[in-house]
């Protein structure tokens, strides 16, 4: 399938942004008709509408909105709600329908209709139009994605805001439904009003916050390269032979040996030595012969039946889908099963998911289900080429099976973010009589209160693992759940069956646990965040996304994998020292790709990304040794492609760049234990000859800065070296600073940190901390500069 180009996705994301305003002022013009945030029930309501209302409220409640001082409730959580929920089950089912996927629910012979179908069928099934009733379609179709019960479903939104949604909606060209990252764009757009309005008020960063400003469309080439090179990379293991590795004359070929139809591996890097060991990560490279460049990961099953596969930070389910492509026709090739078969192995079987935010767990299930339920495999007897880019041959005209819509089975997909809002004697209450289930419920209860800020993080204690029963015997509660008068037993059942599948997920350990982490600095992490990142990760506190490196690790089996898209200054930062020691010594390095800047196409385009792939225990440090033999090193490699100036080029670089290889052991002897990806040369190390200072802080540079033309130079204003952006002799001189005596104007100023003076009035060089890290000549003449 084909991918949005640049124009597509502008006109996407101009469409969505639109469609939240319009949902959300539809959902409060809808909610406010029944009262819902008022102190009284409003007295022209029938008895339908008023059991409306207080199901609606409880679901608010369930959602986080608060009591403000009594029976006044806000609306906030719950007008975003409705306004999701409505305008994506339309969407979906625009996607299904364009798709030839939207099933009529005959329970003998489900059969697809058009949307213009569903207009001429709207009015014998009781629906206002045929978007309602397309949109009832979807919702039946995808039980775990839009609870039928809801009473989010129940409430109709004004016609003149519905009408408006129906038209932002039937105005997008076919092409956008048929494209293959259309779905991972879509909660990206709806969130990016909400996020830059989080980040330009410069609050701490809480439960409200989090799934807005860290949700990242993962860039395909991220998502495949990283694939490849851990399952792909097992898996041409599998398939190549001694001889294969020691015979073949390039990467190419043994990428085409390795590949199957819908595998074909394009990113999967090899490496050739003159020497190497005879088995082990490096087996077969003996004798000038080729090694898979990530290794064979021989500490995973042998068989694919036992693989499991986890993204705890799933967003819409790129990886996911990604990874189910390449599960399917492994399935197929190494079980003889059907498509069919394979598919529901692979959903059954591989792939789990958990993500902080409810919606994208929502959008992660409808892309794996839209995937199975589109996906083809080729004829067997045809012949295929590998081109480079894909396998010649393989189209439309050669598929052996047809897509089509069927149930499946249920997917292994969690929200780790749940509220836990009822009462806990409420919330134990569920479980009537079953002290078993009273037990787990308390344990969900306590475990879970941060939940919607820690997500992922969370790790259930083993009294949880061990009283965790059947989830089902909650389905009595759900029965009774308009008992009281609001609905809150109903909404606190329908959470404590949500987080006991989360708390399942997280207790077990993964094969493979691949994704694109959350990052947030700890100075912008709220107090909940940042106390626990500072008492369970120590080492790794600095930044949400390396705790969540060492989460994923610690998902990991004893010899499983962690393939990671995270910011690369860990590798050298000073204060990622220890954590960097932890990693090197415990845990296995296969491979690290330092994409640098402008790896994103949108919207962190200019941020400092790396790929990396450890595996977690068997410490790569050689102790020992049998009889005084010199213990095996491991190996770890590396490419960089940072110079590359777009995402494209860094793309096509990631499977031709010249794979470095260094020994991991010996990155504990470089200062700091930084990561290097060069063996060193020689010579003395710069800490010996020269001593590194950071520069001064003026915490406002447009009052204190101006360029050197703009003001005379005087005994207040000195001048300033900026950053430079290239490395050359003389750069960034064109400033100064109202600095006064030793700086004595910004001295005070809150926010400005003078320092560096150990190199006052001593020559140098100036070093920009950003991209390259490009230099200029730093010459003392009475001034700064």
């Amino acid at each position: 399938m084909p991918t949005l180009d640049r124009t597509l996705r502008s006109r996407l994301e101009r469409t969505i942004r639109e469609a939240r305003v319009m949902a959300e002022t539809a959902a409060r013009a809808a909610l406010g008709q029944l009262g819902v945030d008022e102190q009284t029930v409003p007295a022209h309501l029938a008895e339908p509408q008023r059991e409306l209302r207080r199901r609606l409220r409880a679901h608010g409640r369930q959602l986080g909105d608060a009591l403000n001082g009594g029976p006044v409730q806000s609306m906030e959580r719950l007008v975003e709600e409705v306004a999701y929920e409505h305008w994506h089950r339309m969407l979906f089912a625009r996607f299904l329908a364009e798709n030839n996927l939207l099933m009529y629910p005959d329970p003998d012979d489900p059969v697809a209709v058009t949307l213009e179908e569903c207009e001429d069928l709207a009015a014998d099934e009781g629906a206002a139009n045929g978007w309602e009733l397309a949109a009832r379609f979807a919702a039946r179709m995808l039980p775990q994605i839009f609870r039928l019960d809801s009473p989010v479903f129940h409430l109709a939104l004004p016609p003149e805001h519905q009408q408006g949604l129906e038209r932002l909606l039937a105005a997008l060209p076919q092409e956008v439904f048929s494209a293959s990252d259309s779905l991972g764009w879509v909660y990206q757009f709806w969130q990016a009003d909400n996020k830059e309005r989080i980040n330009s008020a410069e609050v701490k960063i809480g439960a409200r916050e989090l799934p807005a400003v860290t949700q990242l469309f993962t860039e395909p080439y991220m998502v495949s390269f990283l694939l490849d090179n851990s399952l792909g990379a097992w898996w041409a293991a599998k398939r190549l032979s001694a001889e294969d590795l020691k015979s073949a004359a390039s990467e190419e070929e043994l990428r085409q040996k390795a590949a199957i139809p819908g595998v074909p591996l394009e990113y999967l890097r090899f490496v050739k030595q003159d020497d190497g060991p005879d088995e082990g990560p490096d087996k077969g490279q003996d004798g000038g012969g080729w090694a898979l460049a990530a290794g064979s990961f021989e500490d995973w099953p042998n068989t694919l039946a036992e693989l499991k596969l986890l993204d705890p930070c799933c967003g819409s389910g790129h990886f996911l889908v990604a990874a189910f492509l390449m599960l399917v026709p492994m399935r197929r090739e190494l079980e003889s099963l059907t498509t069919e078969q394979a598919i529901d192995a692979v959903l059954r079987d591989n792939i789990h998911g958990l993500e902080l935010d409810q919606r994208c767990v929502e959008l992660a299930a409808f892309a794996l289900a839209f995937a199975a339920w589109t996906y083809c495999n080729p004829d067997p007897a045809t012949t295929f080429g590998f081109d480079g880019s894909g396998f010649a041959g393989w189209d439309q005209g050669t598929w052996a099976a047809k897509a089509g819509y069927r149930p499946l089975p249920a997917l292994n997909l969690a929200c780790s973010g749940l509220h836990v809002t009822a009462d806990k004697a409420l919330w134990t209450g569920l479980a009537k009589p079953n002290t078993r289930l009273r037990n787990a419920l308390d344990l969900l209860y306590d475990e879970f209160r941060q939940a919607p800020v820690l997500g992922s993080l969370l790790n259930p204690s083993a009294s949880i693992a061990a009283s965790l029963v059947d989830m089902s015997e909650l389905q009595p509660a759900l029965q009774q759940s308009l008992q009281g008068e609001d609905g809150t037993e109903y909404e606190a059942a329908v959470a404590a069956q949500g987080l006991a599948s989360a708390a399942a997920l997280l207790g077990k350990h993964y094969t493979l646990v691949i994704t694109n982490v959350p990052y947030l600095a700890r100075g912008k992490q709220g107090d909940i965040l940042s106390e626990f990142c500072e008492n369970h990760y120590p080492e790794a506190k600095n930044d949400l996304a390396t705790v969540f490196l060492e989460r994923c690790l610690g998902l990991c089996t004893t010899g499983g994998t962690a393939s990671i898209v995270l910011p690369q200054n860990w590798l050298f930062l000073t204060r990622y020292k220890k954590f960097r020691e932890k990693l090197l010594k415990q845990h296995v390095w296969h491979m690290v790709a330092r994409l640098g800047p402008k790896g994103f196409q949108t919207p962190m385009w200019d941020f400092n990304v790396q790929l990396i792939t450890l595996s977690r225990g068997k410490a790569s440090m050689p102790v020992g040794g049998l009889m005084g033999e010199k213990p095996k090193a491991h190996f770890l490699r590396g490419l960089d492609v940072a110079e590359a100036p777009t995402a494209q080029d860094k793309a096509d670089a990631l499977r031709v760049e010249a794979v470095q290889t260094v020994e991991q052991a010996k990155q504990l002897e470089n200062p700091d234990a930084r990561v290097a990806l060069g063996e060193s040369s020689g010579g003395n190390l710069l800490e010996f000859i020269a001593y590194s200072y950071e520069g001064l802080t003026t915490g406002d540079i447009d009052q204190f800065v101006k360029k050197n033309w703009e003001n005379q130079r005087n005994l207040e204003w000195a001048a300033y070296i900026q950053n430079a952006n290239t490395t050359t002799h003389y750069q960034g001189r064109t400033d100064i600073i109202h600095w006064g005596k030793d700086g004595a104007v910004i001295a005070n100023f809150q926010g400005s940190y003078i320092k560096g003076k150990n190199a006052w009035g001593k020559n140098g060089l100036r070093i920009t901390q950003m991209n390259s890290l490009p230099i200029t000549i730093h010459l003392f003449r009475g001034s700064l500069w």
